[in-house]
Protein backbone atom coordinates (compact mmCIF):
# COMPACT_ATOMS: atom_id res chain seq x y z
CA UNK A 1 0.00 0.00 0.00
CA UNK A 2 1.32 3.46 -0.47
CA UNK A 3 -0.04 6.83 0.44
CA UNK A 4 -1.67 9.66 -1.55
CA UNK A 5 2.24 11.01 -1.64
CA UNK A 6 3.09 7.54 -3.34
CA UNK A 7 5.34 6.43 -0.58
CA UNK A 8 5.20 3.37 1.17
CA UNK A 9 4.04 4.16 5.06
CA UNK A 10 6.52 3.85 7.10
CA UNK A 11 7.44 1.45 9.63
CA UNK A 12 9.24 0.78 13.09
CA UNK A 13 12.82 1.14 11.98
CA UNK A 14 15.15 -1.52 12.59
CA UNK A 15 18.96 -0.97 13.86
CA UNK A 16 20.95 0.52 11.03
CA UNK A 17 17.49 2.04 9.23
CA UNK A 18 16.44 5.26 9.11
CA UNK A 19 13.60 6.72 11.39
CA UNK A 20 10.45 8.58 11.18
CA UNK A 21 9.64 11.78 12.46
CA UNK A 22 6.57 12.72 14.49
CA UNK A 23 4.76 13.73 10.87
CA UNK A 24 5.42 10.51 9.56
CA UNK A 25 8.68 12.07 7.27
CA UNK A 26 11.29 10.04 7.46
CA UNK A 27 15.11 11.18 8.57
CA UNK A 28 18.13 10.91 6.25
CA UNK A 29 20.70 8.47 7.50
CA UNK A 30 23.14 9.75 10.00
CA UNK A 31 26.34 11.24 9.37
CA UNK A 32 28.36 8.22 10.02
CA UNK A 33 26.06 5.91 8.20
CA UNK A 34 26.08 8.10 5.41
CA UNK A 35 29.78 7.86 5.29
CA UNK A 36 29.87 4.11 5.75
CA UNK A 37 27.17 3.84 2.80
CA UNK A 38 29.62 6.07 0.59
CA UNK A 39 32.78 4.10 1.68
CA UNK A 40 30.93 1.09 0.72
CA UNK A 41 29.67 2.02 -2.80
CA UNK A 42 33.41 3.55 -3.43
CA UNK A 43 34.92 0.01 -2.69
CA UNK A 44 32.19 -1.57 -5.13
CA UNK A 45 32.87 0.68 -8.24
CA UNK A 46 36.59 0.14 -7.45
CA UNK A 47 36.36 -3.47 -8.02
CA UNK A 48 34.75 -2.64 -11.33
CA UNK A 49 36.54 0.07 -12.47
CA UNK A 50 40.18 -2.34 -11.24
CA UNK A 51 38.78 -5.11 -13.82
CA UNK A 52 38.30 -3.16 -16.35
CA UNK A 53 42.08 -2.27 -17.32
CA UNK A 54 43.86 -4.95 -14.64
CA UNK A 55 44.45 -8.10 -17.10
CA UNK A 56 46.31 -5.36 -19.73
CA UNK A 57 49.48 -5.54 -18.15
CA UNK A 58 49.44 -9.09 -18.39
CA UNK A 59 49.04 -10.53 -21.72
CA UNK A 60 51.56 -12.22 -22.85
CA UNK A 61 51.34 -14.09 -19.19
CA UNK A 62 47.72 -15.14 -19.89
CA UNK A 63 49.06 -16.49 -23.94
CA UNK A 64 51.87 -18.50 -22.38
CA UNK A 65 49.55 -19.90 -19.64
CA UNK A 66 46.50 -21.11 -21.71
CA UNK A 67 48.48 -21.39 -25.15
CA UNK A 68 46.46 -18.97 -26.37
CA UNK A 69 46.69 -16.36 -29.95
CA UNK A 70 46.86 -12.56 -29.49
CA UNK A 71 43.14 -12.46 -30.65
CA UNK A 72 42.16 -14.90 -27.50
CA UNK A 73 43.78 -12.68 -25.39
CA UNK A 74 42.25 -9.49 -26.55
CA UNK A 75 39.17 -10.96 -26.18
CA UNK A 76 39.75 -12.07 -22.79
CA UNK A 77 40.36 -8.51 -21.88
CA UNK A 78 37.23 -6.90 -24.19
CA UNK A 79 34.81 -8.69 -23.65
CA UNK A 80 34.26 -7.59 -20.26
CA UNK A 81 33.94 -3.93 -20.96
CA UNK A 82 32.07 -4.82 -24.39
CA UNK A 83 29.75 -6.62 -22.06
CA UNK A 84 29.55 -4.16 -19.05
CA UNK A 85 28.75 -1.41 -21.73
CA UNK A 86 25.88 -3.37 -22.87
CA UNK A 87 24.18 -4.49 -20.32
CA UNK A 88 24.18 -1.16 -17.89
CA UNK A 89 21.05 0.58 -19.09
CA UNK A 90 18.93 -2.71 -18.83
CA UNK A 91 20.50 -3.68 -15.44
CA UNK A 92 20.20 0.12 -14.30
CA UNK A 93 17.00 0.16 -14.98
CA UNK A 94 16.44 -3.49 -13.01
CA UNK A 95 17.62 -1.57 -10.02
CA UNK A 96 15.64 1.27 -10.14
CA UNK A 97 12.41 -1.76 -10.58
CA UNK A 98 13.49 -4.25 -7.69
CA UNK A 99 15.23 -1.91 -5.61
CA UNK A 100 18.93 -1.35 -5.53
CA UNK A 101 20.53 -2.92 -2.62
CA UNK A 102 19.10 -6.06 -3.85
CA UNK A 103 20.75 -5.79 -7.10
CA UNK A 104 23.89 -3.94 -5.60
CA UNK A 105 24.44 -7.29 -3.07
CA UNK A 106 23.55 -9.60 -6.05
CA UNK A 107 26.00 -8.42 -8.13
CA UNK A 108 29.00 -8.30 -6.00
CA UNK A 109 27.98 -12.22 -5.17
CA UNK A 110 28.02 -12.70 -9.03
CA UNK A 111 31.18 -10.21 -9.80
CA UNK A 112 33.24 -12.34 -6.75
CA UNK A 113 32.25 -15.58 -7.93
CA UNK A 114 33.15 -14.55 -11.43
CA UNK A 115 36.31 -13.25 -10.57
CA UNK A 116 37.56 -15.64 -8.37
CA UNK A 117 37.02 -18.51 -11.31
CA UNK A 118 38.74 -16.57 -13.28
CA UNK A 119 41.74 -16.33 -10.91
CA UNK A 120 41.63 -20.52 -11.15
CA UNK A 121 40.61 -20.64 -14.42
CA UNK A 122 42.65 -23.92 -16.09
CA UNK A 123 41.62 -22.96 -19.91
CA UNK A 124 41.20 -19.86 -22.17
CA UNK A 125 37.45 -20.72 -22.50
CA UNK A 126 36.93 -21.02 -18.90
CA UNK A 127 38.50 -17.71 -18.64
CA UNK A 128 35.98 -15.99 -21.30
CA UNK A 129 33.04 -17.20 -19.33
CA UNK A 130 34.25 -16.37 -16.28
CA UNK A 131 34.77 -12.39 -17.54
CA UNK A 132 31.33 -12.33 -19.23
CA UNK A 133 29.91 -13.34 -16.07
CA UNK A 134 31.94 -10.95 -14.74
CA UNK A 135 30.30 -8.50 -16.58
CA UNK A 136 26.93 -8.93 -15.95
CA UNK A 137 27.98 -8.63 -11.81
CA UNK A 138 29.97 -5.49 -12.85
CA UNK A 139 26.74 -3.84 -15.23
CA UNK A 140 24.77 -4.42 -11.62
CA UNK A 141 26.98 -2.98 -9.60
CA UNK A 142 28.27 0.49 -11.27
CA UNK A 143 24.63 1.59 -11.54
CA UNK A 144 23.61 1.21 -8.99
CA UNK A 145 26.75 2.55 -7.00
CA UNK A 146 25.62 5.92 -8.27
CA UNK A 147 22.21 5.69 -7.48
CA UNK A 148 22.63 4.41 -4.25
CA UNK A 149 23.98 8.21 -3.71
CA UNK A 150 21.80 10.23 -5.53
CA UNK A 151 18.95 8.80 -3.97
CA UNK A 152 20.56 8.47 -0.32
CA UNK A 153 22.35 11.48 0.64
CA UNK A 154 20.62 14.97 1.46
CA UNK A 155 20.71 17.37 -0.91
CA UNK A 156 23.99 19.54 0.73
CA UNK A 157 25.89 16.42 1.38
CA UNK A 158 24.98 14.96 -2.61
CA UNK A 159 27.56 16.88 -4.64
CA UNK A 160 30.55 15.72 -2.20
CA UNK A 161 29.60 12.77 -2.26
CA UNK A 162 29.15 12.42 -6.15
CA UNK A 163 32.97 13.84 -6.16
CA UNK A 164 34.07 11.08 -4.10
CA UNK A 165 32.41 8.50 -6.29
CA UNK A 166 33.83 10.61 -9.91
CA UNK A 167 37.39 10.57 -8.32
CA UNK A 168 37.06 6.99 -8.03
CA UNK A 169 35.98 6.22 -11.38
CA UNK A 170 38.25 8.63 -12.86
CA UNK A 171 41.56 7.48 -11.08
CA UNK A 172 40.81 4.13 -9.78
CA UNK A 173 41.83 2.85 -12.90
CA UNK A 174 44.94 3.81 -12.79
CA UNK A 175 45.35 2.87 -8.95
CA UNK A 176 43.96 -1.03 -10.44
CA UNK A 177 46.48 -1.04 -13.03
CA UNK A 178 49.18 -0.43 -10.63
CA UNK A 179 48.10 -2.46 -8.33
CA UNK A 180 47.92 -5.40 -10.89
CA UNK A 181 51.32 -4.52 -12.31
CA UNK A 182 52.82 -5.29 -8.86
CA UNK A 183 51.01 -8.21 -8.31
CA UNK A 184 52.18 -9.58 -11.84
CA UNK A 185 56.15 -8.85 -10.85
CA UNK A 186 55.95 -10.19 -7.43
CA UNK A 187 53.94 -12.96 -8.15
CA UNK A 188 51.98 -14.38 -10.92
CA UNK A 189 48.51 -13.01 -13.20
CA UNK A 190 46.30 -15.52 -10.92
CA UNK A 191 46.55 -12.96 -8.20
CA UNK A 192 45.46 -9.87 -10.26
CA UNK A 193 42.01 -11.74 -8.98
CA UNK A 194 42.74 -11.26 -5.52
CA UNK A 195 42.17 -7.53 -5.26
CA UNK A 196 38.67 -7.84 -7.16
CA UNK A 197 37.43 -10.34 -4.89
CA UNK A 198 38.58 -8.63 -1.48
CA UNK A 199 37.34 -5.56 -2.59
CA UNK A 200 34.01 -7.09 -3.31
CA UNK A 201 34.17 -8.98 0.03
CA UNK A 202 34.69 -5.54 1.82
CA UNK A 203 31.49 -3.81 -0.04
CA UNK A 204 29.37 -6.60 0.33
CA UNK A 205 29.47 -6.42 4.22
CA UNK A 206 29.21 -2.97 4.71
CA UNK A 207 26.48 -2.71 2.02
CA UNK A 208 24.54 -5.74 4.38
CA UNK A 209 25.07 -3.75 6.70
CA UNK A 210 24.58 -0.09 6.32
CA UNK A 211 22.87 0.78 2.41
CA UNK A 212 19.55 1.81 2.61
CA UNK A 213 16.87 0.26 0.09
CA UNK A 214 15.07 2.41 -2.60
CA UNK A 215 13.25 1.69 -5.61
CA UNK A 216 10.88 3.25 -8.16
CA UNK A 217 7.52 3.40 -6.97
CA UNK A 218 5.81 4.32 -10.17
CA UNK A 219 3.53 1.16 -11.68
CA UNK A 220 5.13 0.72 -15.55
CA UNK A 221 5.49 -2.22 -18.01
CA UNK A 222 9.23 -2.79 -18.19
CA UNK A 223 10.74 -1.37 -21.75
CA UNK A 224 11.72 -5.13 -22.87
CA UNK A 225 11.97 -3.99 -26.46
CA UNK A 226 13.95 -0.47 -25.59
CA UNK A 227 16.34 -2.76 -23.41
CA UNK A 228 16.85 -5.31 -26.14
CA UNK A 229 17.88 -2.76 -28.73
CA UNK A 230 20.06 -0.94 -26.52
CA UNK A 231 21.70 -3.88 -25.84
CA UNK A 232 22.20 -4.83 -29.62
CA UNK A 233 23.45 -0.98 -30.24
CA UNK A 234 25.96 -0.96 -28.03
CA UNK A 235 27.12 -3.93 -28.37
CA UNK A 236 27.57 -3.40 -32.54
CA UNK A 237 28.83 -0.08 -32.05
CA UNK A 238 31.27 -1.16 -29.44
CA UNK A 239 32.45 -3.67 -31.31
CA UNK A 240 33.27 -1.78 -34.05
CA UNK A 241 35.68 0.59 -31.91
CA UNK A 242 37.24 -2.73 -30.51
CA UNK A 243 38.12 -4.48 -33.59
CA UNK A 244 38.28 -1.63 -36.22
CA UNK A 245 41.81 -0.73 -35.33
CA UNK A 246 43.01 -4.35 -35.30
CA UNK A 247 40.85 -5.86 -38.32
CA UNK A 248 40.67 -2.99 -40.75
CA UNK A 249 37.69 -0.39 -40.48
CA UNK A 250 36.57 -1.95 -43.87
CA UNK A 251 36.57 -5.99 -43.46
CA UNK A 252 33.23 -7.35 -43.26
CA UNK A 253 32.97 -8.05 -39.41
CA UNK A 254 33.49 -4.69 -38.92
CA UNK A 255 31.37 -2.85 -41.06
CA UNK A 256 28.90 -5.40 -39.76
CA UNK A 257 28.88 -4.35 -36.46
CA UNK A 258 28.80 -0.81 -37.27
CA UNK A 259 25.46 -1.14 -39.66
CA UNK A 260 23.64 -3.69 -36.85
CA UNK A 261 24.84 -1.14 -33.88
CA UNK A 262 23.88 2.06 -36.17
CA UNK A 263 20.30 0.62 -37.07
CA UNK A 264 19.60 -0.46 -33.61
CA UNK A 265 20.22 2.70 -32.39
CA UNK A 266 17.93 4.52 -34.57
CA UNK A 267 15.44 1.31 -33.70
CA UNK A 268 16.16 2.36 -30.40
CA UNK A 269 15.47 6.03 -30.12
CA UNK A 270 12.05 6.03 -31.97
CA UNK A 271 10.87 3.14 -29.90
CA UNK A 272 11.34 5.24 -27.03
CA UNK A 273 9.94 8.19 -28.84
CA UNK A 274 6.85 6.59 -28.93
CA UNK A 275 7.06 5.06 -25.11
CA UNK A 276 7.54 8.94 -23.85
CA UNK A 277 7.32 8.74 -19.78
CA UNK A 278 7.46 4.79 -20.00
CA UNK A 279 10.60 5.07 -21.92
CA UNK A 280 13.70 3.23 -20.60
CA UNK A 281 15.63 6.23 -21.58
CA UNK A 282 13.56 9.03 -22.39
CA UNK A 283 15.72 10.37 -25.12
CA UNK A 284 13.72 13.94 -25.20
CA UNK A 285 15.88 14.91 -22.39
CA UNK A 286 18.32 15.17 -24.88
CA UNK A 287 17.20 18.49 -25.61
CA UNK A 288 17.99 19.94 -22.53
CA UNK A 289 21.53 21.49 -22.04
CA UNK A 290 22.17 19.68 -18.75
CA UNK A 291 21.82 16.33 -20.28
CA UNK A 292 23.64 16.71 -23.66
CA UNK A 293 26.14 18.75 -21.73
CA UNK A 294 27.07 16.76 -19.13
CA UNK A 295 27.06 13.57 -21.57
CA UNK A 296 28.99 15.15 -24.77
CA UNK A 297 31.48 16.25 -21.80
CA UNK A 298 32.77 13.20 -20.12
CA UNK A 299 32.43 11.35 -24.14
CA UNK A 300 35.01 13.22 -24.92
CA UNK A 301 37.06 13.60 -21.15
CA UNK A 302 37.07 10.42 -21.05
CA UNK A 303 38.14 9.74 -24.93
CA UNK A 304 40.67 11.74 -24.50
CA UNK A 305 42.09 10.28 -21.65
CA UNK A 306 42.17 6.53 -22.79
CA UNK A 307 43.67 7.99 -25.87
CA UNK A 308 46.88 9.65 -24.03
CA UNK A 309 47.50 6.40 -21.56
CA UNK A 310 47.53 4.61 -25.43
CA UNK A 311 50.46 7.12 -26.00
CA UNK A 312 52.04 7.37 -22.52
CA UNK A 313 52.53 3.70 -21.89
CA UNK A 314 54.84 2.74 -24.67
CA UNK A 315 56.65 6.15 -24.56
CA UNK A 316 57.60 5.63 -20.84
CA UNK A 317 58.41 1.73 -21.50
CA UNK A 318 59.74 1.73 -25.31
CA UNK A 319 61.32 5.91 -25.58
CA UNK A 320 62.49 5.73 -21.48
CA UNK A 321 62.74 2.18 -21.07
CA UNK A 322 60.74 1.72 -18.17
CA UNK A 323 59.23 -1.56 -16.66
CA UNK A 324 55.16 -1.66 -16.80
CA UNK A 325 55.35 -1.13 -13.38
CA UNK A 326 57.34 1.79 -13.07
CA UNK A 327 54.97 3.25 -15.83
CA UNK A 328 52.16 2.96 -14.33
CA UNK A 329 53.36 4.29 -11.10
CA UNK A 330 54.41 7.32 -13.36
CA UNK A 331 50.64 7.78 -13.73
CA UNK A 332 49.80 7.90 -10.08
CA UNK A 333 50.63 11.46 -9.75
CA UNK A 334 47.94 12.75 -12.15
CA UNK A 335 45.48 10.45 -10.99
CA UNK A 336 45.77 11.67 -7.03
CA UNK A 337 44.77 14.90 -8.53
CA UNK A 338 42.46 14.08 -11.09
CA UNK A 339 40.59 12.88 -7.50
CA UNK A 340 41.53 15.64 -5.45
CA UNK A 341 40.05 17.70 -8.04
CA UNK A 342 36.89 15.35 -8.38
CA UNK A 343 36.66 16.23 -4.78
CA UNK A 344 37.15 20.05 -4.88
CA UNK A 345 34.93 20.58 -7.80
CA UNK A 346 31.34 20.52 -5.86
CA UNK A 347 32.15 23.31 -3.81
CA UNK A 348 33.33 25.24 -6.96
CA UNK A 349 30.23 24.57 -8.94
CA UNK A 350 28.40 25.91 -5.92
CA UNK A 351 29.93 29.44 -6.10
CA UNK A 352 30.67 29.70 -9.58
CA UNK A 353 28.12 27.29 -11.33
CA UNK A 354 28.29 24.01 -13.33
CA UNK A 355 29.17 25.32 -16.95
CA UNK A 356 31.95 27.85 -15.76
CA UNK A 357 33.99 24.79 -13.44
CA UNK A 358 33.39 22.39 -16.73
CA UNK A 359 34.85 25.11 -19.20
CA UNK A 360 37.75 25.41 -16.54
CA UNK A 361 38.61 22.30 -16.32
CA UNK A 362 38.36 21.47 -19.95
CA UNK A 363 40.29 24.40 -20.45
CA UNK A 364 43.05 22.84 -17.78
CA UNK A 365 42.80 19.45 -19.68
CA UNK A 366 43.57 21.19 -23.18
CA UNK A 367 46.11 23.00 -22.17
CA UNK A 368 47.72 19.83 -20.19
CA UNK A 369 47.93 18.35 -23.75
CA UNK A 370 49.41 21.57 -25.33
CA UNK A 371 51.97 21.46 -22.95
CA UNK A 372 53.00 17.47 -23.42
CA UNK A 373 52.89 18.49 -27.58
CA UNK A 374 55.58 21.85 -27.07
CA UNK A 375 57.20 20.02 -23.89
CA UNK A 376 58.08 16.20 -24.92
CA UNK A 377 61.04 14.89 -26.04
CA UNK A 378 62.95 11.74 -25.57
CA UNK A 379 65.80 13.85 -23.89
CA UNK A 380 63.93 15.12 -21.54
CA UNK A 381 62.18 12.17 -20.51
CA UNK A 382 59.35 11.73 -17.95
CA UNK A 383 59.77 15.37 -16.70
CA UNK A 384 58.76 16.91 -20.39
CA UNK A 385 55.51 15.43 -19.56
CA UNK A 386 54.69 15.82 -16.76
CA UNK A 387 53.65 19.09 -16.61
CA UNK A 388 51.09 18.19 -18.93
CA UNK A 389 49.97 14.65 -16.95
CA UNK A 390 49.20 17.37 -13.89
CA UNK A 391 47.40 19.84 -15.86
CA UNK A 392 45.59 16.82 -17.42
CA UNK A 393 44.51 15.30 -14.30
CA UNK A 394 43.35 18.64 -12.80
CA UNK A 395 41.39 19.45 -15.57
CA UNK A 396 39.69 16.19 -16.01
CA UNK A 397 38.57 15.84 -12.50
CA UNK A 398 37.29 19.76 -12.60
CA UNK A 399 35.10 18.71 -15.34
CA UNK A 400 33.88 14.90 -14.53
CA UNK A 401 32.53 15.69 -11.49
CA UNK A 402 29.65 18.85 -12.35
CA UNK A 403 29.11 16.32 -15.64
CA UNK A 404 28.10 13.65 -13.81
CA UNK A 405 25.42 15.81 -11.80
CA UNK A 406 23.97 17.63 -14.39
CA UNK A 407 23.14 13.86 -16.22
CA UNK A 408 21.56 12.18 -12.79
CA UNK A 409 19.85 15.51 -12.30
CA UNK A 410 18.02 15.06 -15.68
CA UNK A 411 15.91 12.40 -14.55
CA UNK A 412 13.77 11.66 -11.31
CA UNK A 413 14.87 10.14 -8.22
CA UNK A 414 12.83 6.79 -9.30
CA UNK A 415 15.05 6.31 -12.42
CA UNK A 416 18.43 6.68 -11.00
CA UNK A 417 19.59 3.59 -11.86
CA UNK A 418 18.75 4.61 -15.59
CA UNK A 419 20.70 8.19 -15.21
CA UNK A 420 23.41 6.31 -13.49
CA UNK A 421 23.52 3.80 -16.30
CA UNK A 422 23.32 6.53 -18.88
CA UNK A 423 26.55 8.09 -17.19
CA UNK A 424 28.22 4.87 -17.13
CA UNK A 425 27.93 3.97 -21.15
CA UNK A 426 28.77 7.69 -22.08
CA UNK A 427 32.22 6.54 -20.19
CA UNK A 428 32.88 3.46 -21.86
CA UNK A 429 31.95 4.55 -25.22
CA UNK A 430 33.79 7.60 -24.48
CA UNK A 431 36.72 5.26 -23.60
CA UNK A 432 36.46 2.95 -26.98
CA UNK A 433 36.41 5.94 -28.77
CA UNK A 434 39.60 7.66 -27.92
CA UNK A 435 41.57 4.23 -27.81
CA UNK A 436 40.22 3.38 -31.66
CA UNK A 437 40.64 6.98 -33.26
CA UNK A 438 42.88 8.92 -30.81
CA UNK A 439 45.37 6.13 -30.08
CA UNK A 440 45.41 5.26 -33.61
CA UNK A 441 47.32 8.41 -34.56
CA UNK A 442 50.19 8.10 -32.64
CA UNK A 443 51.04 5.00 -35.24
CA UNK A 444 50.35 7.02 -38.36
CA UNK A 445 52.30 9.28 -37.11
CA UNK A 446 55.35 6.83 -36.58
CA UNK A 447 55.35 5.33 -39.65
CA UNK A 448 55.22 8.52 -41.58
CA UNK A 449 58.32 9.93 -39.83
CA UNK A 450 60.39 6.47 -39.03
CA UNK A 451 60.65 6.22 -42.78
CA UNK A 452 62.56 9.43 -43.49
CA UNK A 453 65.04 8.25 -40.84
CA UNK A 454 65.91 4.50 -41.80
CA UNK A 455 68.38 5.64 -44.83
CA UNK A 456 72.02 3.29 -43.90
CA UNK A 457 70.14 1.13 -41.95
CA UNK A 458 70.30 -2.99 -43.48
CA UNK A 459 66.44 -3.96 -44.78
CA UNK A 460 65.84 -6.07 -41.25
CA UNK A 461 66.59 -3.06 -39.37
CA UNK A 462 64.20 -0.68 -41.50
CA UNK A 463 61.08 -3.46 -41.57
CA UNK A 464 61.75 -4.05 -37.76
CA UNK A 465 61.68 -0.47 -37.52
CA UNK A 466 58.43 0.14 -39.67
CA UNK A 467 56.44 -2.33 -36.78
CA UNK A 468 56.53 0.27 -34.42
CA UNK A 469 59.02 1.65 -31.71
CA UNK A 470 59.09 -1.12 -29.54
CA UNK A 471 60.06 -3.49 -32.01
CA UNK A 472 62.82 -1.09 -33.07
CA UNK A 473 64.08 -0.66 -29.74
CA UNK A 474 63.94 -4.57 -29.34
CA UNK A 475 65.85 -4.76 -33.41
CA UNK A 476 68.54 -2.20 -32.15
CA UNK A 477 69.73 -4.93 -29.32
CA UNK A 478 70.98 -7.09 -32.06
CA UNK A 479 71.84 -4.61 -34.93
CA UNK A 480 75.59 -3.96 -33.69
CA UNK A 481 77.21 -0.30 -34.24
CA UNK A 482 74.09 0.54 -35.39
CA UNK A 483 71.94 -0.10 -32.89
CA UNK A 484 72.28 2.97 -30.58
CA UNK A 485 71.04 4.85 -34.04
CA UNK A 486 67.99 2.63 -34.93
CA UNK A 487 66.94 2.69 -31.74
CA UNK A 488 67.18 6.58 -31.52
CA UNK A 489 65.11 7.00 -34.78
CA UNK A 490 62.52 5.33 -33.90
CA UNK A 491 62.05 6.87 -30.31
CA UNK A 492 62.30 9.98 -32.00
CA UNK A 493 59.43 9.31 -35.09
CA UNK A 494 57.59 8.00 -31.94
CA UNK A 495 57.36 11.09 -30.50
CA UNK A 496 56.85 13.31 -33.71
CA UNK A 497 53.72 10.78 -34.09
CA UNK A 498 52.67 11.52 -30.24
CA UNK A 499 52.86 15.49 -31.23
CA UNK A 500 50.06 14.72 -33.88
CA UNK A 501 48.20 13.14 -31.54
CA UNK A 502 48.55 15.97 -28.79
CA UNK A 503 47.77 18.26 -31.20
CA UNK A 504 44.57 16.44 -32.32
CA UNK A 505 43.49 16.38 -28.28
CA UNK A 506 43.90 19.81 -28.26
CA UNK A 507 41.78 20.77 -31.27
CA UNK A 508 38.95 18.22 -29.84
CA UNK A 509 39.41 20.09 -25.94
CA UNK A 510 39.16 23.26 -28.05
CA UNK A 511 36.05 22.57 -29.52
CA UNK A 512 34.19 20.98 -26.23
CA UNK A 513 35.49 24.09 -24.27
CA UNK A 514 33.23 26.24 -26.78
CA UNK A 515 30.47 24.21 -26.70
CA UNK A 516 30.17 24.03 -22.66
CA UNK A 517 30.63 27.82 -22.77
CA UNK A 518 27.49 28.30 -25.25
CA UNK A 519 25.50 25.13 -24.72
CA UNK A 520 26.59 23.88 -21.46
CA UNK A 521 24.56 24.06 -18.35
CA UNK A 522 23.01 27.29 -16.40
CA UNK A 523 24.11 28.47 -13.80
CA UNK A 524 21.20 29.10 -12.10
CA UNK A 525 18.63 25.76 -11.46
CA UNK A 526 15.13 26.09 -10.13
CA UNK A 527 14.61 24.64 -6.64
CA UNK A 528 14.52 21.03 -6.55
CA UNK A 529 10.71 19.56 -6.20
CA UNK A 530 10.10 15.74 -4.59
CA UNK A 531 9.39 13.38 -6.61
CA UNK A 532 6.70 10.65 -5.23
CA UNK A 533 7.19 7.82 -7.50
CA UNK A 534 11.09 6.88 -5.42
CA UNK A 535 9.53 4.36 -3.17
CA UNK A 536 11.32 3.07 -0.06
CA UNK A 537 11.79 -0.99 -0.09
CA UNK A 538 9.55 -2.32 2.81
CA UNK A 539 11.48 -2.96 6.06
CA UNK A 540 14.13 -0.87 4.54
CA UNK A 541 15.76 2.93 5.14
CA UNK A 542 13.96 5.16 2.89
CA UNK A 543 15.63 7.64 0.65
CA UNK A 544 16.54 11.32 2.13
CA UNK A 545 13.84 13.89 1.41
CA UNK A 546 13.79 15.46 -1.59
CA UNK A 547 16.46 13.30 -2.70
CA UNK A 548 15.24 13.08 -6.46
CA UNK A 549 18.58 14.24 -7.82
CA UNK A 550 22.71 15.32 -7.51
CA UNK A 551 23.16 18.65 -6.55
CA UNK A 552 21.82 21.80 -7.28
CA UNK A 553 21.75 20.64 -10.84
CA UNK A 554 17.80 18.82 -10.31
CA UNK A 555 14.85 20.09 -11.61
CA UNK A 556 11.14 18.14 -11.64
CA UNK A 557 10.35 17.39 -14.97
CA UNK A 558 7.55 20.38 -16.18
CA UNK A 559 10.90 22.80 -15.35
CA UNK A 560 13.45 21.03 -17.29
CA UNK A 561 13.11 23.50 -20.43
CA UNK A 562 14.83 25.90 -17.96
CA UNK A 563 18.05 24.25 -18.60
Amino acid sequence: MQNEKGLRPNRAARPGTAAAGEDGTPHPPDARRLRTVLVAVCVALMAVIASVSGLNVAQSDLAVAFGASQTTILWIINIYTLALAALLLPLGAIGDRLGRKPVLITGLAVFGIASATAGLAPSAGVMLAARLLSSVGAAMIMPVTLAVITSTFPEEERGRAIGVWTGVAGGGGILGMFLSAALVDVASWRWLFVLPVALVVAALVMAVRSVPNSREGAARSFDTVGALTSVVAVVGLIFTLQEGPQRGWTTPATLTGLVVGLVSAAAFVTWELRRRDAALLDVRLFRERGLAGGSITLLVVFGVQAGIFVVLFPFLQSVLGWSGLLSTLALMPMAVLMMAASGLAPRLASRVGARSTMATGVALAGGGLALMAVMVSVDGGYLSVLPGMLAMGTGMGLSMTPSTEVITGALPSGRQGVASALNDVTREFGTALGVALLGALPSAGYRDAVQDRLGGFSDDAADAAREGVATAVRAADGAGPDGPALAHAAQQSFVDGWQQAMWAGVAVMAALFLYVVTRGPKKEQPPTRPNATDAPADGEAPAAPDARLAGPMATQVGDRTAR
